[in-house]
């Protein structure tokens, strides 16, 4: 692309005046520096607009008569029975707990593969550690039967 041309290069027909040659780098750069950032706002643009127009296409070729049975509330294929304020157990609100601390805990392994080469003997024997941690905990909470669902 022109815009990231390292060397200057001179117009093919240069001027008759005794003016310096104007370079195509230099007519780029005084237009406004804006214009580098017109790639990433067509990219926007086309991120954008492409969930729209899909949205408003199958808003168009979708059925629009519904019948009981679609107005219904859909509870994996049974009937909705009972109250929808029904409560939950506390033990399902401990495993998604549980899950989101061991999921979190396990994003932290990503950054440390990365590195692995720069850290050398350290970073496995820290990565050991980690895990190690990891691994006491779940068993931990394994043992207290924080894992049973019923």
């Amino acid at each position: 692309m022109i815009f990231f041309l390292q060397e200057q290069i001179p117009l093919p027909n240069p001027p008759i005046s005794s003016a310096p040659p104007v370079q195509v780098n230099a007519i780029l750069t005084d237009i406004n520096p804006i214009v580098n950032y017109l790639p990433i706002l067509l990219l926007l643009i086309i991120a954008i607009s492409f969930p729209v127009v899909a949205l408003n296409i199958s808003s168009f070729l979708r059925r629009t008569v519904f019948d009981q049975a679609k107005l219904s509330a859909y509870e994996c294929g049974n009937d909705p029975v009972g109250d929808a304020r029904e409560r939950y157990s506390v033990r399902y609100y401990i495993i998604a707990m549980l899950f989101l601390i061991f999921d979190v805990e396990t994003v932290f392994l990503f950054p440390w593969a990365i590195i692995y080469d720069q850290l050398a003997i350290f970073g496995l024997i820290e990565i050991f550690i980690f895990i190690g941690i990891l691994i006491v905990g779940y068993y931990y909470a394994w043992r207290k039967g924080a894992l049973e669902w019923v």
